[in-house]
């Protein structure tokens, strides 16, 4: 593991020191958006399958709403034949958490790195590289004990901050929207068990994304927003040609 780290820490070095002639003290936080930005990439043909699916779900709501007609009084009879609607037509309905499992290895990565005095034996040099005045391997408590909220550091984390409530606000919208668009069936009468309320919550988590990004490395809290906001831009071109944009309810991050 400590030398997977230590490819991981070279590898991060070598895209700072591309960017150096640009960014100049804050490039290691430039190539943290830079390695945030390719994973997206790696992963989008997953998103495009989630859009996808969705999409295909969507086109099944007038045989679902024939089943809710027929099994209205027998919700698990109506929870099967939805599932095996589902089955049959090739569409799962958890398709669009993939993209967001798919990132944590990643997201991990730059937690363990930058929470880690040493790596393969040596110091961990990457700690002292910054974002501007706040160190990567910082948390909002420390700038916080250095200069308080609008200090040099706590300013960092106060556009971090901003940039996040924009994005979750954007995506809580676009999915009231969806929600008033498709209206969710009532309790007994849910497509998939659960979804219902999965479907209400989810709009919501995009505001946890706060409390991360005060509680880990700033590194890895670089890797949380530019992902959210990448998912925001992305579902919203993915999912332009839907009522109310329905990928809002698809997995934030």
């Amino acid at each position: 593991m400590s030398s997977f780290m230590s490819l991981f820490a070279g590898l991060v070095e070598h895209i700072a020191d591309l960017l150096d002639p640009f960014f100049h003290g804050s490039a290691t936080a430039a190539a943290i958006v830079v390695f945030t930005a390719c994973v997206r990439l790696l992963v989008h043909p997953l998103s495009r399958a989630a859009a996808r699916g969705q999409k295909a779900r969507a086109k099944l709501s007038p045989q679902i709403a024939a089943l809710r007609k027929k099994h209205g009084k027998n919700p698990e009879k109506l929870q099967q034949a939805v599932l095996e609607l589902h089955r049959k037509e090739q569409v799962s309905p958890l398709s669009g958490c993939l993209p967001s499992l798919f990132q944590l290895p990643a997201f991990f990565l730059l937690y363990h790195l930058f929470s880690n005095s040493s790596i393969g034996g040596e110091a961990n040099a990457l700690l002292g590289h910054t974002l501007f005045a706040a160190p990567l391997g910082g948390r909002w408590t420390d700038a916080l004990a250095e200069g308080g909220v609008f200090g040099a550091q706590g300013l960092v984390y106060v556009a971090l901050f901003a940039l996040v409530a924009a994005v979750a606000t954007f995506n809580y919208r676009r999915a009231k929207a969806q929600l008033a668009a498709n209206p969710l069936p009532q309790a007994g009468d849910q497509q998939v068990p659960g979804m219902g309320g999965i479907a209400k919550v989810m709009p919501l988590m995009s505001f946890m994304t706060l409390f991360t990004v005060a509680v880990v490395p700033l590194a890895a809290a670089l890797y949380v927003v530019t992902s959210t906001t990448w998912s925001a831009v992305e579902r919203a071109v993915l999912y332009r040609d839907m009522p109310g944009g329905a990928g809002a309810l698809a997995t934030a991050g």
